[in-house]
């Protein structure tokens, strides 16, 4: 069931958030003890950064008191939290709690090592169903979305207002292009975008393929040509850089706040940054090609919980998760975490109450979608891959994009085959 290939070094940071008995569940420790008041519940996470006293381990500090219990917590980094929960379920010791990057949910549930949200007892009727989709496989959800962020177009208001751009005239994928040969018209730069051969890249593809109407298990469709058609001319023309074939999300974003490009697509974590600048920006919603707002991809974690063989655990790791997920909790969360939009209409409400100038965010997180729905499941990485393969040979002018689309779709069915 387990894969030992994915076993990788310990690097952890662990951090006691509370004195107490150290019994109960954990990595290395007794997963057999029931009595929860005052015993040890375990969690993961992918947060290596947030250190003790970081405002992220207060917030899950705060749970240990609605549970009574002592939350012992342990931090990798998002791809050895995988192999380590893997690993971890292989030999009988998964920790109670773990938050995992919502691509990863499938993974871990399509083993057997995690619990429904039925079986814990989670009530998720209020999540939006775009959102709880990364944790569905056959027909089962297998942990909560803490909030997510998502993609969409920051733009530099004075050179569009220099050039005579309205960015609320951008609603499609014509009137973009239109909109970025009148500002290269008028001596500054298009738009930059991550297009690095690693997810990265297909992060920032997908608004751009799913707004085509194009589906994942055909990845040389018309629709999909399109798309990387779209790109591809966009370098070709001058109006997006050839650095884009390198850039990561980091590395274009430091291009646009230089202040010489147009617009960037990149995604809610830069929204202080972007009000930072010495110019003024803006943010719209990413265009489908012909109108409306094309679904962009999800970024965010799932608070998640490993099968148990004592199951009167899992009372109080519901206390915990609950504790997690209302809406003043998913509020918390989104302003430790950069503006994660909340997965219910109500944590919605209140975080726009506090930040009014996410109203572009929210909407944008509505239409996005999970990266795993439609039951990619663990075939997404897959997939995945060779998407951003062809996506790097058709920039690069190796190859046209039908062509690299062709051998990506043979490449993806190999690999999937089976799966």
């Amino acid at each position: 069931m387990f894969n030992n290939k994915l076993r990788a070094p310990l690097i952890v940071a662990v951090t006691a958030l509370a004195v107490g008995a150290l019994s109960g569940c954990s990595g290395t420790g007794d997963p057999t003890s029931t009595d929860a008041a005052g015993a040890t519940y375990t969690w993961w996470d992918p947060y290596p950064q947030h250190e003790e006293g970081s405002d992220w381990v207060n917030r899950v500090q705060a749970c240990r008191t609605d549970a009574g219990v002592t939350i012992e917590r342990t931090a990798y980094d998002t791809t050895s939290l995988t192999n380590q929960a893997l690993l971890a379920a292989q030999e009988g010791t998964s920790p109670d709690l773990i938050l995992l990057d919502n691509p990863a949910v499938s993974t871990l549930a399509e083993t057997g090592m995690l619990t429904t949200t039925e079986e814990l007892g989670l009530d998720t009727s209020g999540m939006d169903a775009n959102l709880l989709a990364a944790g569905e496989l056959d027909g089962d959800d297998y942990g909560v979305p803490i909030g997510a962020n998502t993609l969409a177009l920051y733009y530099n208001a004075d050179i569009l207002s220099a050039a005579g751009v309205d960015p609320a005239s951008i609603t499609s994928w014509a009137s973009l292009t239109d909109a970025l040969a009148t500002v290269t018209a008028a001596g500054n730069k298009g738009i930059t975008f991550a297009g690095i051969n690693t997810e990265e890249g297909s992060f920032q593809f997908l608004p751009w393929f799913w707004g085509a109407g194009a589906d994942l298990t055909e990845l040389d469709s018309p629709e999909a040509v399109e798309a990387l058609t779209l790109w591809t001319d966009w370098v070709n023309d001058g109006y997006a850089p050839q650095s884009v074939i390198g850039n990561s999300q980091n590395s274009s974003w430091e291009e646009f706040i230089t202040g010489e490009f147009a617009f960037a697509e990149n995604g809610t974590w830069q929204v202080n940054s972007a009000a930072d600048q010495s110019f003024t920006t803006g943010v719209i919603e990413l265009p489908a090609v012909d109108s409306g707002v094309a679904p962009a991809p999800t970024g965010g974690e799932f608070i998640t919980a490993p099968v148990q063989e004592d199951t009167a655990r899992y009372e109080t790791t519901k206390k915990i998760v609950d504790c997690m997920t209302t809406p003043e909790g998913f509020v918390e969360t989104a302003n430790t975490f950069a503006y994660y939009i909340p997965p219910t209409s109500e944590g919605q409400d209140q975080l726009l109450e506090e930040h009014p100038e996410l109203d572009t965010w929210v909407p944008a997180v509505n239409a996005a979608k999970e990266r795993t729905s439609d039951n990619m499941g663990t075939n997404y990485p897959l997939i995945s891959e060779h998407l951003w393969t062809a996506v790097q040979s058709a920039l690069s002018g190796a190859s046209s994009p039908q062509d690299a689309l062709n051998a990506a779709q043979q490449a993806a069915a190999t690999a999937t085959d089976g799966n």
